[in-house]
């Protein structure tokens, strides 16, 4: 994707946001800071938990930095182990509320501990050669300022370095001890590829804390923990789990596209964040499938790892990453330099297949690749085409013809076999898309809309502008085609601001449920429907198909969702980014 495109969309994404009142004007601007590039291209980052409280753990900071220097700790081993994951960024979390507020760098703010020897900027002068970004970690939380029966945090010593009483163990004291912190960090360290936010603090919001961030480092970049705060470049999902599929991560996450997502997740299947003394184990199926359906839905993998004190990895996580090089080098360009498909970048749909098939599709241009995370039970994969013509299909791995046909709005492969174990991909080379309408040239009204987001905004080819019911169902939307033409199905892409399953009683999916569909050739009479059924809580694009029908007027009525009134935010809600009409089914490309 050029980063011509890219801008335009961050510029129409920051105006959007503050028309609808969600940011005010002068941080809108962070929405397309150049500095987000890097992050948008790379798939995936590497965590380290890594501080005092290590084990075997230590109370004095001093024996911390001996340890870590006689153990042998090298920037470059953690440079390397991230390129075997194919990481473009490190993400280091030493100043962390449960490992003692260590500082891995020389500090003059007294507060907590700060080494002499500059672990830091190592790290980040061994990452740049390499083409990898280094985050550092900042908490905001001092609840844990006694973790273990002893005290981390020395507000005596802060407190005679500001010439006040400051109480660290408090929330307003230490927002001002870590405000500090990030203004030394910005002056010393120019090359930080920016911070990654424990949530946030009260002092840091009441004194501009972000603005001034971007002010002075507009290369940083923010990102925010489970908070979807529209100042920050991007939010970080931590460790969602329930879903079914176990690795689609996805379905757990709530923010829609274009906003920067990360899925945060640790790779040992037990344990801390942080090393503990185990050799947890790995599980391969799970960690390879989350970082695939994450790439699928332009997610950013940051994939925690538990460093011991001398910076290395137990076994069981240094084999994984070298299982992850050998295993992600041969279908990388399935990975890199791609996009989610079935969403606002167009694409087949992704999810749930035939026959128990699971995967997630990425796109490049006119190239699909789909990753069958899941295989079916039998020897054959059918995908709903989305008006794609196909050209040709082969397995990436080996390079194998694969038979397929096309024809009822599904691609269909055929004689398959030999499933890869974790991720088999299919290289899926297409002519264009056919057989829709421009929905430009359709008039497109609801019954109930919400301010600014007409019926119109789902059929104006901009995945930026939506739909809102406003909360009211039942509701339509009526379709004008300006003449009675040919209509033989309906695309939808639903806003993806939901979990695509019930996480919790206030966590659900606000997808359409059921709907109905009826066609009149004058737009008052419309007869009884000529389709009615139920759309899966699925994300990605979704289809009604029809018995080909003509008509000038289409009507799609939704009558229910999927979110409980328990779920008070996401009851009765209905965002589309785009809907579409299709007069024909895609045939292959001769």
């Amino acid at each position: 994707m050029s980063g011509t495109f890219l801008r335009r969309v961050f510029a129409a994404c920051a105006s959007m946001l503050v028309v609808a009142g969600l940011v005010a004007a002068p941080a809108s601007a962070d929405l397309q800071k150049p500095s987000q590039q890097w992050l948008r291209d790379s798939q995936a980052g590497l965590f380290l938990h890594w501080g005092m409280r290590t084990s075997p753990g230590y109370t004095s900071c001093g024996a911390w930095e001996k340890a870590i220097t006689d153990g042998g700790w090298s920037p470059a081993y953690w440079v390397t182990e991230a390129k075997k994951l194919h990481a473009s960024y490190l993400v280091l979390a030493s100043f962390h509320s449960r490992l003692g507020y260590s500082r891995a760098w020389p500090s003059k703010i007294p507060g907590s501990c700060t080494t002499r020897r500059d672990f830091l900027g190592e790290l980040i002068a061994a990452a740049k050669p390499r083409g990898l970004k280094v985050v550092l970690y900042m908490t905001n939380d001092a609840q844990w300022h006694d973790e273990g029966g002893h005290e981390w945090l020395d507000s005596a010593g802060y407190s005679k370095y500001k010439g006040k009483n400051v109480n660290l163990d408090s929330q307003d004291g230490f927002g001002q001890f870590s405000y500090d912190n990030f203004f030394e960090v910005m002056k010393n360290y120019p090359d930080l590829g920016g911070f990654w936010i424990d949530n946030d603090n009260a002092y840091w919001e009441s004194h501009d804390l972000y603005a001034q961030i971007y002010r002075q480092r507009p290369d940083y970049l923010l990102s925010n923990n489970n908070e979807d705060t529209p100042i920050m470049d991007t939010i970080s999902n931590e460790q969602k789990t329930g879903m079914s599929p176990s690795y689609d991560y996805p379905q757990a996450t709530y923010t829609a596209m274009p906003r920067l997502t990360e899925a945060c997740f640790k790779l040992p299947d037990t344990g801390s964040w942080w090393y503990g003394g185990s050799n947890s184990a790995v599980n391969k199926a799970l960690n390879i499938g989350r970082l695939v359906t994450n790439s699928g839905s332009s997610i950013k993998s940051l994939m925690a790892e538990t460093a011991m004190v001398n910076g290395r990895f137990p076994s069981n996580q240094e084999a994984f990453n070298t299982f992850a090089d050998t295993y992600l080098s041969p279908i990388w360009e399935s990975l890199g330099g791609t996009e989610g498909a079935g969403y606002m970048y167009g694409g087949m749909q992704p999810g749930f297949w035939n026959d128990g098939a699971h995967g997630v599709i990425t796109i490049k241009g006119d190239t699909q690749y789909v990753h069958v995370l899941t295989k079916p039970s039998g020897s054959t994969l059918k995908v709903r085409d989305n008006g794609y013509r196909v050209r040709g299909v082969s397995n990436l791995r080996t390079g194998a013809a694969i038979s397929f046909s096309q024809g009822g709005g599904s691609l269909t492969l055929t004689g398959l076999s030999g499933w890869d174990t974790y991720d088999t991909v299919f290289k899926v080379e297409t002519a264009g898309r056919t057989g829709t309408y421009d929905p430009k040239s359709v008039t497109l009204k609801a019954s109930a809309s919400a301010g600014g987001h007409s019926g119109q905004a789902a059929s104006d080819g901009d995945y930026l502008t939506y739909f809102d019911n406003n909360k009211t169902l039942p509701v339509t939307l009526d379709y004008d085609l300006g003449s009675a033409k040919k209509v033989q199905y309906l695309g939808v892409n639903q806003r993806e601001d939901s979990v695509s399953y019930a996480r919790s009683d206030t966590e659900q999916s606000a997808r359409i449920k059921a709907y109905q569909v009826f066609v009149s050739s004058d737009g008052k009479n419309w007869g009884s429907a000529v389709k009615s059924g139920t759309l899966p809580s699925h994300r990605g694009v979704q289809f009604v198909d029809l018995s080909a029908v003509t008509a000038r007027y289409v009507r799609l009525q939704v009558t229910s969702t999927y979110a409980a009134s328990s779920d008070s935010t996401r009851y009765k809600r209905l965002r589309i980014d785009e809907t579409w009409l299709g007069s024909d089914y895609a045939t292959a490309a001769g």
